[in-house]
């Protein structure tokens, strides 16, 4: 457990708050005589260098190399994010930014691929949303034959989104049929979601009211059934900005920046670790290796639930980057960002 803020000195708060304030802007360790000739401490670099062997001891800072300066280890930023930082609230600018891809046109994916990449860009970091697979609401459904024995099923969203899927037909099938089955599925279903829509007209077979040849029955079955079963895919990630996790101050390890983006393509896992943050209100903060996802690799994770006007949880927002993010900034740009996907999401 971290020294409580509480039990530093003021001298010992007011050094390790510069060297914490360094290595986030720089990501290089500070040394007693530079913070002595910036910090305007009145202290003496003997003095500030016998602050900085307490703040090692007591586990908050550490030294990379025997002659460099200090930085803050992930117990240092941890007491720092929790009982020092003063969090910037996003500028009108970059409120606007977020805003704008919210608001896209088109399919809701579009705009949550969007506003990613606005968190992304904005951040300096990876920009992720997790959301539940949606079902499209129903505009028109179309199936066009591609030969003999497949045709393609092209489903039209009321929000502009177009989805197609191939089919297995009967030998033999024809246009007639394709046609019947696409009118009567966009003649019943239209404003209805997939789930809706399947449990309808399975009724309607199921009770001799479905005005349909055997061939254009088949099809109807065939293309509910494999929309469905879409919508119980597990959740739709979407994740941008990826080259921004790459530290400049670390970039030579090579070996980190090839596991780093090996993790990223393993989305099951952060699927799972975005979830975890969906509990609570608050934004969530992982520091290095306080996620075991990203623990070799020195990046943290800020996420937040994302919730509907019902309060109901329907995503998560959040970034992803090196331990030396600013936390000040981000953590209430991705607090605006959970704000304005409920609106979108709700």
């Amino acid at each position: 457990m971290p020294q409580p803020i509480h039990e530093l000195t003021d001298r010992a708060r007011d050094v390790f708050r510069i060297v914490v304030d360094s290595y986030l802007s720089t990501g290089a360790p500070v040394g007693s005589r530079t913070i002595a000739q910036l910090s305007g401490l009145n202290l003496s670099p003997a003095s500030i260098r016998g602050v900085m062997q307490d703040l090692e001891e007591a586990g908050l800072l550490a030294a990379p190399h025997v002659s460099a300066g200090r930085m803050p280890t992930e117990t240092g930023l941890r007491l720092f994010v929790d009982g020092m930082m003063h969090a910037m609230e996003p500028s009108a600018q970059e409120r606007a930014t977020i805003e704008a891809q919210a608001d896209t046109a088109g399919p809701v994916e579009e705009a949550l691929a969007g506003t990613a990449a606005a968190l992304s860009g904005l951040s300096a970091s990876a920009g992720v949303v997790l959301v539940p697979k949606r079902e499209p609401v129903l505009k028109q459904v179309s199936f066009v034959l591609l030969s003999g024995t497949r045709a393609l099923a092209v489903l039209v969203g009321a929000d502009g989104s177009v989805e197609n899927r191939v089919l297995d037909v009967a030998p033999g099938t024809g246009v007639a049929a394709l046609v019947e089955a696409g009118n009567y599925l966009t003649a019943r279903l239209s404003g209805l979601t997939l789930s809706e829509a399947r449990a309808r007209i399975l009724r309607e077979i199921g009770q001799e009211r479905a005005e349909l040849d055997a061939t254009a029955r088949v099809l109807v079955e065939a293309g509910l059934a494999m929309w469905s079963e879409d919508g119980g895919q597990r959740p739709v990630l979407i994740v941008r900005g990826q080259a921004r996790l790459i530290d400049p101050a670390a970039a030579h390890d090579l070996d980190r920046v090839r596991q780093l983006l090996d993790e990223l393509e393993g989305k099951e896992e952060i699927a799972r670790l975005l979830e975890s943050a969906q509990d609570g209100d608050a934004a969530r903060i992982f520091i290095g290796s306080e996620n075991k996802l990203f623990a070799l690799t020195g990046s943290s994770v800020i996420a937040k639930p994302v919730r509907a006007l019902d309060g109901r949880v329907v995503g998560v927002v959040g970034v992803i980057g090196p331990v030396r993010l600013n936390y000040a900034r981000v953590v209430p740009m991705v607090d605006f960002t959970a704000a304005t996907l409920t609106r979108l999401l709700g």
